[in-house]
């Protein structure tokens, strides 16, 4: 036998191992389906329990290298009207499915990873969708391409065509260039990896002078790589960037923001979270006048994480039922007092491990200085104390282990700042800046004289001090009591989480 024929016996048995491979693979997808759903629907539940939705597949096509199906979201009640879908209201996704173990759809873009499939997805025209597809002329406003490897991983590139929809009668607009959602997961769902690029988003509203206003957002990007702690609460590095934001009433550009940057960090030792969060503003413009940039570190530190999830379920679900709550939409009132109501219920579990949480510093500035704010402040789980608390000091004492924070205002900086706000005010240069210097002059009058701030040099500044039962006011050391006494107007112990 000569090397050719060898070589075409390879190619051959080769052909025939990939098309017995990709046979049985289409078959095993097929018989997985039912698992798939059944999957997708406990993601759901568990993700939003509220949102009153299943999903289900229809007319699957079973071919040698390529299948077809639908996937359906519809209403779960068929009886009971759904914030999103109406009963009998469904949207569909048409599944192309290429099978492995090299899924042709993978190969075209070079990628010769085995996979167990690869899965084209588009939305069907269908009637509760009907508004979108005329916007975008026919086509699918969002399609997708998942890549199944045979752990049950998955990675998914998802892509937004542009979009603008505008409403003649109440003059809203929503509008955006299209964009892209990359999205990378384990079988179980436990570690999700994310990244989106959006360049710009256009919306625009009424006010109430029924003046046009209108928010354009440039550069948004998010990302992530994220898992769950042996607790469930969602763990890991996420980074959100904003270019630019900006706001005009009637055709006048009102607010601009510059560089709105947030990251946030955290992690799980034991049964004990931790974490960090970065937020940064390069540059506040108000009526074109700019008011500086900020910037804040928040830690978070030794909370307990199975307290932790069981507050997130809790808070959710509670405000869920507030919202549910018919005529609670006209009645701020009452659902401002279920809201406290549903955050003092909560506050216990949260502090449950002793947490920490450290604000270093919150700043701003402007070219003339800057301002600090600075807190550090240790909690203690308030379950392990003994009897009951008969006064604010007992009750604050159970759950304050200590505390250290200091405010320096810098008298320049607040000075051009309050300059500003009252030119955006229509004030005159000249007599904005006599106003700004009488404020912030009042400000630290007023301050000392109520025994609050004291004045170093051109800074207003602040220090507090406790350590579990003495504070220390900017040098003066008092007793719990007698701080609350003096500076809180003796709250009433009941308003206080015991």
């Amino acid at each position: 036998m000569n090397k050719t024929k060898i070589a075409v016996g390879v190619v051959v048995a080769l052909g025939v191992a990939w098309t017995g491979a990709a046979w049985l693979t289409g078959k095993q997808i097929e018989s997985h389906m039912d698992q798939i759903v059944q999957n997708a629907n406990a993601q759901l539940t568990k993700l939003a329990p509220d949102s009153r939705l299943k999903v289900s597949y229809q007319n699957y096509q079973r071919g040698l290298f390529t299948s077809h199906t639908q996937l359906v979201v519809q209403a779960s009640s068929q009886t009971e009207d759904n914030a999103l879908l109406k009963p009998g209201q469904s949207v569909v996704l048409n599944e192309t499915i290429d099978h492995g173990p090299f899924p042709f759809a993978q190969l075209k873009k070079f990628n010769l990873i085995p996979s167990m499939a690869s899965v084209h997805s588009e939305l069907e025209n269908t009637p509760a969708l009907k508004k979108l597809f005329d916007l975008t002329k026919g086509k699918s406003v969002i399609d997708a391409d998942t890549r199944i490897g045979y752990s049950g991983a998955t990675a998914s590139t998802i892509r937004l065509l542009p979009l603008d929809y505008q409403n003649s009668e109440t003059g809203e607009r929503y509008a955006w260039n299209g964009g892209t959602l990359g999205i990378d997961s384990d079988a179980e769902g436990d570690r999700v990896n994310f990244d989106s690029d959006i360049d710009s988003v256009a919306l625009t509203t009424r006010n109430e002078a029924n003046q046009p206003v209108l928010f354009t957002l440039n550069g948004i990007s998010l990302n992530g790589n994220t898992h769950l702690s042996p607790q469930g609460v969602r763990i890991g590095d996420q980074h959100f960037n904003l270019k630019k934001l900006t706001t005009a009433v009637n055709g006048q550009e009102t607010a601009t923001l510059e560089g709105m940057d947030i990251k946030t960090q955290f992690d799980s030792s034991g049964n004990m979270l931790s974490g960090q969060m970065d937020y940064a503003i390069d540059n506040l413009m108000l009526e074109k006048q700019s008011f500086g940039s900020g910037k804040m570190t928040l830690k978070l530190s030794q909370f307990d994480g199975q307290a932790l999830k069981t507050a997130s379920d809790n808070y959710r679900s509670q405000m869920q039922a507030l919202i549910n709550q018919p005529g609670i939409e006209q009645d701020p009132e009452r659902y401002q007092e279920g809201v406290r109501q549903i955050m003092a219920a909560n506050l216990p579990l949260l502090l449950k491990g002793d947490p920490v949480v450290t604000v270093a510093p919150l700043s701003w500035k402007n070219d003339k200085g800057e301002s600090t704010f600075n807190l550090s402040a240790h909690f203690k789980d308030p379950a392990t104390a003994q009897g009951v608390a008969q006064t604010p000091a007992e009750a604050l004492s159970r759950m304050l282990k200590s505390l250290d924070g200091k405010l320096v205002i810098n008298m320049p900086m607040a000075t051009a700042l309050m300059k500003q706000v009252a030119m955006a005010e229509g004030y005159q240069e000249s007599d904005a800046s006599k106003l700004a210097e009488q404020q912030v002059k009042g400000l630290a009058a007023m301050g000392q004289m109520f025994r609050l701030t004291q004045q170093q040099d051109d800074n207003i500044v602040t220090s507090l001090q406790f350590n579990g039962a003495q504070v220390t006011m900017n040098g003066e050391n008092m007793p719990l009591d007698g701080f609350l006494s003096r500076y809180m107007l003796g709250a009433p112990a009941q308003n206080l989480p015991e």
